[in-house]
């Protein structure tokens, strides 16, 4: 008898998560340009532009929260060398950018300022093509997803799960962080890529332009969080849950969990290969230091915090724990490392399903609660 109540109240949460993610998504996409456009600079209402490429930066890291998500809180792989994804998306942005303002750098060179200053003679061949946008947005996706592919097709052949999955992904970040900070690779080294110009065309010192990119950030936020949905709520999604909960009962029932894990591990190095592009012409830079283990750590914070295996959580935390560490790092920089590290432990042990469960269990008065896609 409870079968037909049950159905319907699934179709009303189904429903309220819809028009949730159209109300939000119309404030992000609309709401926030409308308030930088239309209020006079010298009012409350107003948007100020460092706001708005504040907020953008949030969104490309919500986006990467996304990805997280999907792999650790659906499938129950937990990666710590997704801020190598999230890089390499950035780097081929970055190159791109730079060939865009080919002989108007301060050497006025058709090579890169770098690569004057370090006395290069020529472009290295691993940089032809990215004069165009097109190219370089295929790499940003390609690259991160090949290198993904490679790496988690021999990993989850051999089974490796668990800590030591971590820990070998948190190698491959710290080895290709040593292998970018190194000259000779022709990435700019230390320093990495800066001092860009335009993209397509347009300044990106135009608050215009940085408007656009804010709009067009939103735009692939909300597409992302879409396309997740779709896969964790298709039967795909339950198949994923499977291998999450028990992997060999999975195999047992004729599943192949490698198939399923490349698939979804694949996937999430490309969603951050894209945030990754997003970024950079927000920022303006680029450098090995988002391959720091402890960027690819804290990215594994935004999800636990906001609470792990809901979509919705993963937005929520990479927003909070953004929002909170853009302020310390103002008003008290020296602090940030431990208030992160303190949020980290309160939340896994008084908060184990994270603020959006907590406040789904406070709504219903102490009561169990489902995750909320």
């Amino acid at each position: 008898m409870m079968g037909p109540w049950l159905d319907r109240l699934a179709a009303m949460h189904s429903r309220r998560g819809w028009l949730t993610t159209a109300l939000v998504g119309a404030i992000g996409v609309i709401g926030v340009p409308a308030l930088n456009i239309v209020p006079p600079p010298d009012t409350w209402l107003h948007i100020p532009d460092y706001v708005v490429m504040l907020l953008g930066k949030f969104l490309c890291y919500a986006m990467v929260a996304l990805a997280m998500d999907l792999i650790w809180g659906f499938t129950g792989i937990l990666s710590l060398g997704h801020g190598v994804f999230f890089a390499l998306g950035g780097y081929a942005m970055g190159m791109h950018l730079m060939r865009a303002m080919a002989g108007e750098g301060v050497y006025r060179s058709q090579l890169p300022d770098f690569m004057v200053f370090l006395d290069w003679k020529e472009l290295p061949w691993f940089w032809y093509g990215f004069d165009r946008f097109w190219f370089a947005m295929i790499m940003a996706l390609a690259v991160p997803a090949l290198l993904a592919y490679v790496f988690g097709y021999f990993a989850f052949r051999s089974r490796i799960k668990g800590v030591y999955f971590s820990i070998i992904t948190q190698a491959m970040t710290y080895a290709l962080m040593l292998l970018f900070f190194r000259n000779e690779t022709g990435f700019g080294g230390n320093n990495g890529l800066t001092d860009f110009k335009r993209i397509l065309g347009f300044s990106l010192q135009d608050p215009a332009t940085k408007l656009g990119l804010y709009i067009v950030t939103a735009v692939c936020l909300l597409l992302t969080y879409l396309l997740c949905r779709y896969v964790v709520t298709s039967k795909l999604g339950r198949v994923l849950a499977a291998i999450r909960d028990a992997e060999s009962r999975v195999m047992f029932s004729g599943y192949n969990p490698l198939h399923y894990k490349l698939f979804v591990w694949t996937l999430s190095a490309v969603l951050c290969g894209l945030a990754g592009a997003l970024y950079v012409p927000q920022i303006g830079i680029i450098n090995p230091s988002e391959m720091q283990p402890a960027g690819s750590i804290e990215m594994a914070i935004w999800v636990a915090v906001g609470g792990r295996g809901t979509l919705v959580g993963a937005l929520t935390g990479a927003m909070l724990v953004n929002g909170i560490k853009s302020w310390f790092t103002v008003v008290f920089p020296e602090l940030w490392l431990y208030v992160l590290g303190a949020l980290f432990i309160g939340v896994t042990l008084f908060f184990p399903r994270g603020v959006v469960g907590f406040l789904q269990r406070f709504s219903k008065g102490g009561g169990s609660c489902t995750s909320n896609r």
